[in-house]
């Protein structure tokens, strides 16, 4: 007799092929690739007072945003919008569920430039799916040639635009055309285009279901108030085709009509009917599906839909909740924070280094001299100048400093200074500020600290 086959340990995953659907969440998702992949392919185009209007010059340590320079200085502030942002995914996904999944993730927007590529050369669904099947012909590889070509020069098109925000990219495009950019351009742009392709041409929903650690713990964040995707079991089931005609009611069947086109729409392949799953994305595209076929067999509409568990449950929802509550306060917390502080930011960096090759020197006329390196940084586009001063010693003044000091718009100056202080107000070690005060009628100056040693008075 012949022993049953055994079946493999590991299965290979199915190539999923999402069918074209129409809606309003279908408009919304478009809407939403477009406006996105728009801006992230003309920001780094824009111009500001001559210069990329949005660039992250790290050779340079200095991040441009519009008329904002800012510095290594200012990572508190790029902490505190980093915190913002996943506070706001937080308090969104609590809300609502997985919006940026389905909308806004970068996963999700390639991809559907990606499957927008493939439509356009392929097909639809059926014809993808029939020309997958087929032996190889010509117009098979014409057609597969051609995605490639699309998805290849998207996907370089991508890695350049990706340097372009750490390059400037006017300049950069002359070195790629010209072939005389420098490795790490080339490397960067070539990594990234080919992480473009493989995530959004290939992997696709594996990058969700696998790689996305958002996918593993976003239940920590549901509770039964969050607005999510469900399928109304209470009413769909028991589910079954029938005739347009018949009554559901008295066949004893619920108003799925196991069409099975909310699973062929789902971009990872789910049944939404199943429950809810840490693969769905929350893309909608299941509630466009259902509800043109209720539509087509003149049911209600929301058999799938945006609902609550508590709705669900003929119980009542609580939008407003302690959970939102806490989420919302901090949010305005830390927002009201880092408008504050880039309210009251100073476009002036101080650095005050005390030269430890000698502690002090006694000069003539009983004047005791201490030696320090002022390094003055300019954190504004335009160039500046800046008074320096020497306060906390009666009678301390610095030597050689006779007139303002010019500091050119987003410039360094490390200046050497002598403090001097007459040794009769001296006595050991003292604290003294330098100040840097700007010239001009904003009134920005930064003080800083420092100490100046002398003899020891018995």
């Amino acid at each position: 007799m012949n022993s049953p086959k055994a079946s493999p340990l590991y299965e290979s995953q199915k190539k999923i092929y999402p069918r074209e659907i129409g809606g309003r969440f279908a408009k919304l998702s478009k809407l939403a690739t477009t406006s996105l992949l728009g801006l992230f392919y003309l920001v780094p185009w824009l111009q500001w007072d001559d210069r990329q209007a949005f660039l992250f010059d790290l050779p340079a340590r200095k991040f441009h945003l519009l008329g904002l320079t800012l510095w290594p200085q200012d990572f508190p502030f790029l902490a505190l919008l980093l915190i913002i942002a996943a506070l706001s995914l937080f308090f969104f996904t609590a809300l609502a569920g997985r919006l940026w999944c389905g909308f806004a993730c970068p996963q999700t927007v390639w991809t559907e430039a990606f499957i927008w590529m493939e439509q356009l050369t392929e097909g639809k669904r059926s014809q993808r799916m029939k020309l997958d099947k087929a032996p190889w012909s010509w117009n098979k590889i014409r057609r597969k040639v051609s995605k490639q070509f699309l998805w290849i020069t998207f996907s370089l098109w991508t890695g350049f635009t990706f340097v372009g925000y750490f390059a400037p990219i006017r300049e950069l495009a002359m070195t790629f055309v010209g072939f005389t950019a420098g490795g790490w351009a080339w490397f960067w742009a070539l990594f990234y285009g080919f992480a473009t392709y493989g995530n959004a041409g290939y992997l696709r929903e594996q990058v969700c279901k696998y790689m996305c650690p958002y996918a593993r713990f976003q239940s920590a964040m549901f509770d039964k108030d969050t607005l999510i995707i469900s399928y109304d079991e209470k009413r769909g089931e028991p589910r079954g085709r029938r005739k347009r005609s018949v009554d559901p009611k008295l066949a004893g069947l619920g108003d799925c009509i196991d069409c099975t086109l909310c699973v062929q729409v789902c971009p990872t392949g789910i049944d939404i009917r199943k429950g809810l799953q840490y693969e769905c994305i929350a893309c909608a595209a299941c509630i466009d599906a259902c509800d043109s076929v209720m539509d087509k067999v003149n049911y209600p509409r929301g058999l799938i839909r945006y609902t609550t568990e508590h709705a669900l449950q003929n119980e009542e929802t609580h939008v407003i909740r302690p959970r939102m509550m806490v989420y919302a306060a901090l949010l305005l917390l830390l927002v009201a924070s880092l408008v504050t502080l880039m309210s009251l930011r100073t476009p002036i960096i101080l650095d005050v280094i005390r030269d430890r090759n000698a502690l002090y020197r006694e000069l003539p006329g009983d004047i005791i001299e201490n030696s320090y390196t002022l390094k003055i940084i300019n954190q504004s586009n335009d160039a500046r100048t800046f008074d320096l001063s020497v306060t906390g010693v009666d009678g301390i003044f610095l030597d050689g400093i006779d007139e303002a000091i010019l500091v050119e718009g987003g410039g360094v100056l490390s200046l050497p200074v002598r403090a001097r202080a007459p040794s009769d107000n001296s006595n050991g070690i003292m604290k003294i500020e330098f100040v840097a005060k700007a010239t001009d009628d904003s009134g920005d100056q930064r003080i800083e600290d420092s100490r100046f040693l002398s003899p020891a008075h018995r």
